[in-house]
């Protein structure tokens, strides 16, 4: 187990752990929070050997094979999967034995080397590195090439895929889920929890550590705290010990200033005056709580749009993709027909590479379409989220000069104080206004677009992947903002709890098609599950003979007279409960085809851009009532479902 004892650990100047005391047992799966900054990583960094402790100790069993996702960039031109195989560091150190013992010619090292080889999983680990990659996203067609062909991100799952190749004891995963889509998380997840060692994970998706995490440990100004349970329990628990400790320490105050009060009334008195002093002592012995001071929470909001085109655009025949080099186009996305409405909370899904984002920068002016058409509406105001940061920065420009070129091109000339002011609000305080942009982390650079966007007053957000260096409460300040923002949202995110909470509909990027996805969440990862399924049974050989049938028992003896008229009885009385149950169900799915109909023709109308202002304005009246009608029919669909299933069990 791994034990810290009265741990201190300074990083500069600033103390990142005073006094944490923790024990962590074989086997657990342990989520690590805190805010940015807290020094989750340094944690890490103690637990690897890289820091030491300036005071205390940290026990490991000294045997423990420690697996990390190294975080720099690797430049290599072995294959993909030669370098995720170089992870499984004791099948690499039995080869290293064996190519020794036969450059010596010693045969009983040969032999030795061979078993330690097999008892590696050395026959079959080629197969599970490909697998790991495959899992995290990568085509067949990919696991042989360089590493070095790789972008960031996918240099960034090779370090993941190389990690989990480890036959670890202690697994440390910092961020894991930032390069990954919601393919990748979900098989990550499944992953994870079938992991027999003991894990430490920081991650900022709540609903990645609720999935895998049975202990949570909290980092908050240098104290280590251990929870029992996964982080919706520990936000419970620790929202329970924080009103506990408030009340503890009102309850102090109020003793301090009774005693108080005795010593000041009665110190002058001689015949008081050895109670008086027995209560200073008493004072003075009183070891003193400290009040509950948390950091502020963070909160911004989306100011007003100056104006709701609807509808917000219309995209007919739309073919979205990049030009190459040598001029020649490469379509990703074709034939898009979609109308995007005034107030629609919109969810692209999809898995990396299919075309999410190359969707969101065509909508976004970022690239042009590659055919078709887009209707923008009168008045759009497109604010843009990109999923490089430093898409839309300048790396070698602060904050404040980024809010003084935007003041000036988007609204009126802003005073320098009012601009610093604003920053402000984004936790962009002191000299951080003056910081090179270049310098700065993820998540302050991720701060600096939502400040930038507030400013822009626009009707439409397009964000990709606005979460990836957002701690937990920047996540939900985004996500409430989100929720009070009168626009449009059009969101591409793998974090599942701001999609939850955001978008009510959502778009299925695949195929080189887009298409609404009629579901939740839910519904897309058992898609994802079955979509899967599918590919492994495609990929697997058949079967060469079906198999035989097991036979099965006896056929009961018929039933007596009696009994089969006392059944047939009960059918028919069930029938007749049934049958207006039925009726006004067929009725309802009637009606709700026919609503879907009529919305898929106005929107088809919106589409074509041949309306003038009044048919506009109809058809968005008449679209708001479908939505209302439907919503009520949803409702009644749902009640006939469930009583015509409890009759029917």
């Amino acid at each position: 187990m791994i034990v810290l004892k009265n741990v201190t650990l300074r990083r500069g100047t600033k103390v990142v752990l005073e006094g944490a005391n923790v024990t962590l047992h074989p086997g657990e799966k342990v989520g690590l929070v805190g805010r940015n900054g807290a020094g989750k990583s340094s944690l890490f960094a103690l637990l690897t050997g890289a820091l030491h402790p300036d005071a205390g100790d940290v026990e490991l069993p000294p045997r423990w094979r420690i697996a990390e996702v190294v975080q720099s960039m690797p430049d290599t031109e072995d294959s993909a999967t030669d370098f995720v195989l170089a992870g499984d560091t004791p099948l690499m150190e039995a080869q290293a034995a064996l190519a020794e013992a036969e450059a010596r010619g010693d045969g009983t090292a040969i032999a030795e080397a061979h078993q330690r080889i097999q008892d590696a999983g050395g026959f079959d680990a080629r197969a599970r590195a490909q697998a790991l990659l495959m899992g995290l996203g990568f085509k067949s067609g990919q696991l042989e090439r360089p590493v070095n062909s790789f972008s960031g991100g996918w240099r960034m799952r090779l370090q993941l895929a190389r990690a989990l190749m480890c036959p670890a004891d202690l697994l440390l995963l910092d961020e894991p889920t930032n390069h990954l889509d919601l393919d990748a998380l979900v098989w990550l997840e499944s992953w994870l929890k079938r992991f027999e060692g003991m894990m430490l994970v920081i991650s900022h998706d709540r609903e990645f550590l609720d999935a895998i995490t049975r202990v949570t440990l909290h980092l908050e100004d240098a104290r280590l705290t251990r929870y029992t349970g996964n982080y919706t329990a520990f936000e419970a628990m620790r929202a329970e010990r924080l009103q506990q400790q408030q009340a503890a320490y009102e309850r102090q105050q109020e003793k301090i200033a009774q005693l108080q009060r005795f010593i000041d009334r009665f110190k002058a008195k001689a015949t008081k005056a050895r109670q008086a002093q027995s209560r200073v002592k008493a004072l003075e012995r009183m070891e003193k709580l400290a009040p509950v001071l948390t950091s502020a929470d963070f909160s911004f909001e989306f100011r007003e749009p100056e104006s709701l085109p609807n509808p917000m655009l219309a995209l007919k025949d739309v073919a979205c993709g990049y030009t190459g080099a040598d001029g020649s186009p490469t379509v990703i996305v074709r034939d898009v027909r979609r109308t995007v409405l005034a107030g629609q909370r919109i969810g692209i899904l999809g898995a990396n590479g299919q075309g999410k984002s190359t969707l969101v920068k065509t909508v976004a002016r970022v690239l042009p379409p590659l055919g078709g058409q887009i209707t923008e509406g009168k008045g759009l105001a497109i604010g843009y989220f990109a999923q490089q940061e430093m898409d839309v920065l300048r790396p070698d420009e602060s904050p404040l000069q980024h809010m003084v070129r935007l003041a000036r091109e988007v609204s009126p000339q802003a005073r320098e104080q009012e601009l610093r002011d604003f920053l402000g609000r984004f936790r962009f305080t002191g000299d951080m206004v003056s910081q090179a942009t270049g310098t700065m982390s993820g998540g302050e650079k991720a701060r600096l677009v939502l400040a930038m966007l507030v400013w822009q007053r626009p009707n439409l957000l397009l964000l990709d992947e606005p979460t990836n260096h957002l701690d937990l409460t920047t996540r939900e300040a985004l996500s409430m903002a989100l929720n009070g923002f009168e626009g449009t949202v059009m969101l591409v995110s793998h974090d599942r709890a701001l999609l939850r909470e955001v978008c009510d509909e959502f778009w299925l990027v695949a195929g080189g098609t887009v298409q609404p996805f009629d579901g939740d969440l839910d519904d897309y990862q058992r898609w994802l599950l079955e979509q899967a399924r599918l590919q492994r049974e495609a990929a697997a050989p058949a079967d060469a003979a079906s198999p035989t049938s097991r036979p099965g028992a006896a056929p009961p003896a018929a039933n007596r007279r009696e009994e089969r008229k006392a059944q047939a009885q009960e059918r028919q009385r069930l029938a007749e409960q049934l049958r207006p149950l039925k009726k006004e169900l067929a009725q309802v799915d009637a009606r709700l085809a026919a609503l879907a109909e009529e919305k898929a023709a106005i929107e088809a109308a919106f589409a074509s851009g041949h309306l003038d202002p009044a048919q506009v304005a109809g058809h968005g009246r008449r679209l708001k009532a479908i939505a209302d009608e439907t919503e009520a029919l949803e409702l009644r669909w749902l009640e006939l479902s469930e009583d015509i299933e409890r009759l029917s069990a």
